[in-house]
């Protein structure tokens, strides 16, 4: 994982002086050299000095502006290695220019950081110097699902779902690594949440293989996502397990839900979906199971269907963040494997639904079909990517 950058005092102030922008060092780096002796005269000269050699460090002083690599610059000669350390441990890594002339980081300064750096060229000359970064204006943060050491479903994408506006998208998606056991093909796609907000997902081209183990490391610290979001101040990191290749596929026009695995059919059962002809309609296309929640208050106002109903709903699968639900219904037995009569959600016996909980695994994708549903499920409503083909998914990268 990389390091987080921590601010630090310097251990002594900088020998800087501002020259045409950059800090520069006004001190010698010397080397020593063997000098034959004056003519006429015996025994060893004194020895020559090198030429005096100056580096120019960018950026500078205490009030430097973040976001921006760290550059540090030899006037003469060429160098060796060069360190710019922030915190207990924390490091900027680097590359030394063909040249050897010039040293950039790999990353940006980070808002709010002091900075040390050390630089030796290859005479075996050394300085030493230090700069502060200016504290972030405004501060943007993120949630990541899924959790950190999950095992989840073969339809669950990396969604990151941002605080505040992201208007640098590019920048901010080139700090997202992402690496999977098995060399998956996948996409970043930028997408407007259910909640308003910015939300960049990453899903493979197809469902994931059981097993794929997939890290993330979000090196955003110090990146600019733009006026209206600022500055993120620290990396985030997550890695989670795909598990069994499991799909439930509803068939509103049949009324049957079936859970699939590995290809094999394990359960088969009669359900009710959403009343046609209105709001109450299901939703189609693929779904993938965001939350197991259990036993939980549903109230008809909040989904904008006045007080039709105000139950506590056994066995609940959230479906999308609109209050679509895979749940027991026993109320409604009547109707399952016979006809569509609940407002909106996939409906059950206990028993059924009790099973289905018991063996479904958040990241399952529900496979929905029907005639008389109220349209597919959004990218953003839930995880509903999978209803966008693959080109055009690859299309919503801010890198493509």
């Amino acid at each position: 994982m990389p390091a987080f950058l921590t601010p630090v005092r310097p251990r002594r102030p900088a020998r800087l002086a501002l020259i045409a922008g950059c800090a520069v060092l006004g001190v010698t780096l010397t080397a020593c050299s063997g000098g034959a002796a004056a003519p006429g005269k015996g025994g060893d000269s004194a020895p020559e000095k090198a030429a005096p050699a100056s580096i120019s460090v960018n950026p500078h002083g205490a009030s430097a502006v973040a976001g921006r690599p760290v550059t540090v610059t030899l006037a003469a000669g060429k160098l060796r290695e060069v360190s710019v350390t922030a915190g207990e441990g924390g490091a900027l890594t680097g590359r030394i220019s063909a040249d050897g002339r010039t040293w950039t980081s790999d990353r940006v300064a980070a808002p709010g950081t002091a900075y040390r750096v050390e630089a030796r060229d290859t005479s075996g000359g050394s300085d030493t110097a230090s700069f502060t970064t200016r504290a972030a204006d405004k501060v943007n943060k993120l949630t990541l699902a899924p959790g950190k050491n999950t095992t989840v479903g073969i339809a669950q994408p990396l969604s990151i779902v941002f605080d505040n506006p992201v208007e640098d998208k590019a920048a901010v998606e080139k700090a997202l690594k992402v690496s999977t056991s098995n060399h998956t093909e996948g996409s970043w796609g930028w997408l407007r949440d259910y909640s308003g907000r910015d939300r960049v997902d990453w899903r493979p081209k197809e469902y994931w293989k059981s097993g794929t183990r997939i890290t993330l490391d979000a090196e955003l610290n110090g990146v600019d996502s733009g006026p209206e979001g600022g500055f993120f101040v620290r990396d985030y990191a997550t890695t989670f397990t795909v598990g069994a290749r499991q799909v439930v596929k509803v068939d509103l026009d049949r009324h049957r839900l079936a859970l699939e695995r590995d290809g094999r059919t394990v359960m088969d059962v009669p359900v009710s979906g959403g009343t046609p002809g209105g709001d109450k309609r299901s939703w189609r296309g693929t779904a993938v199971l965001m939350a197991k929640e259990g036993t939980i208050n549903m109230r008809s106002e909040t989904v904008g269907l006045g007080h039709t109903y105000d139950k506590m709903v056994d066995y609940s699968m959230r479906l999308t963040w609109s209050g679509m639900y895979a749940h027991a219904a026993p109320w409604n037995a009547a109707y399952f494997g016979r006809a569509n009569h609940s407002s909106g959600c996939v409906g059950m016996s206990d028993a059924d639904a009790a099973a289905l909980y018991r063996q479904a695994r958040v990241g399952d994708p529900f496979e929905i079909t029907g005639a008389e549903t109220k349209g597919t499920v959004a990218e953003g409503n839930g995880y509903g990517a999978w209803n966008v083909s693959w080109d055009a998914w690859r299309t919503r990268s801010a890198l493509g």
